[in-house]
């Protein structure tokens, strides 16, 4: 049987519920001017995506004056590591999911849309630093996700081919990023669901997969 060797995670709203974080911390942001984002547009639109794509598209579609940019920027990441300290922690059904996976020999790795410092304290307060190889911000890379640009670097980092590899994503920007690297993806809706008995399951099944290929 062919086997998956590494299995990539996105971050917000796979291994951290941090999807709410972002878009209460960008609208707290916003509300400073008097803008705001709604929770059907962040979902259908903006959900998975940097802030700084996030502002030029305001700017694009709602007059958000480009000169605003850098401050909301600033305190929307203020904002949200205000949140992280306050509310990220450890959660024991992901600790023994990457824990599991880690003793089997997979390599975990994290590709994120966020900042590298955000990556660095939210995989810290959820204790999940001590089972990943390493992690990709959008500073790391010259395009963020939906283009896959993130998802082939950590595969080439690896030294494996995109079939040796699996994709964990829940939003459509992340799901057409990883889906186009080539890799395996395996999609959720909740962070409950990236257990250790969910992610074993589509491991085995895209093996098998690959095995009658």
């Amino acid at each position: 049987m062919n086997k998956i060797k590494a299995v990539i995670f996105d971050m917000d709203g796979v291994l951290i519920e941090a999807k709410d974080w972002h878009y209460e911390a960008l609208n707290k942001a916003l509300m400073l001017f008097g803008m705001e984002i709604s929770r059907y547009e962040h979902l259908v639109t903006y959900d998975g995506l940097p802030t700084k794509k996030k502002l030029e598209m305001l700017s694009m579609e709602r007059g958000l004056p480009r000169g605003l940019h850098k401050f909301i920027n600033d305190m929307k990441q203020q904002y949200t590591m205000e949140i992280i300290y306050s509310s990220c922690k450890p959660r024991f059904f992901h600790e023994y999911a990457l824990s599991r996976l880690k003793n089997e020999g997979y390599r975990m790795a994290i590709c994120s849309n966020s900042i590298r410092k955000t990556i660095e304290v939210m995989i810290q307060k959820a204790a999940l630093d001590g089972y990943i190889e390493f992690f990709l911000s959008n500073q790391d890379v010259t395009k963020s996700k939906p283009d896959p640009e993130m998802y082939t670097t950590a595969i080439a980092r690896m030294g494996l081919d995109p079939k040796e590899c699996m994709i964990v994503e829940d939003n459509e920007n992340g799901i057409k990023a990883a889906r186009a690297s080539g890799a395996n993806v395996m999609i959720v809706d909740t962070v409950e669901d990236v257990n250790y008995q969910n992610i074993k399951k589509h491991l085995l099944e895209f093996e098998e997969e690959m095995s009658n290929a």
